[in-house]
């Protein structure tokens, strides 16, 4: 009978230990989003710094999703979209001082 209990503790913790952090589909494309929202207002050439953390997270991003290491994908994905989003905001406000049509 003890044996039975040990067995079946363990197997419950085998199959709690396989349970994975699901896909970050939304951050990922969230953050997809925000970068395309970027490049349209040229970011790279108006903010390169905030472009370059947000490119850069992104494409850690990346190899961590397709790595199946869900929890860091969706810590990077995270950062590019606020670096994206950043990047956006300071392009249009150099834009909007500098005179250039958005």
């Amino acid at each position: 009978m003890r044996l039975v209990r040990l067995f079946v503790g363990a197997l419950f913790l085998v199959i709690l230990g396989c349970q994975t952090t699901p896909a970050p589909i939304e951050d990922y494309s969230l953050a997809r989003a925000a970068i395309d929202a970027a490049r349209s207002v040229q970011a790279a050439r108006h903010s390169p710094g905030y472009w370059h953390q947000a490119e850069e997270a992104y494409r850690k991003g990346r190899i961590y999703y397709d790595d199946r290491d869900y929890s860091k994908a969706k810590e990077q994905f995270v950062r590019a979209r606020i670096s994206a989003e950043k990047a956006e905001n300071s392009a249009r406000l150099i834009r909007q001082r500098t005179g250039d049509v958005l």
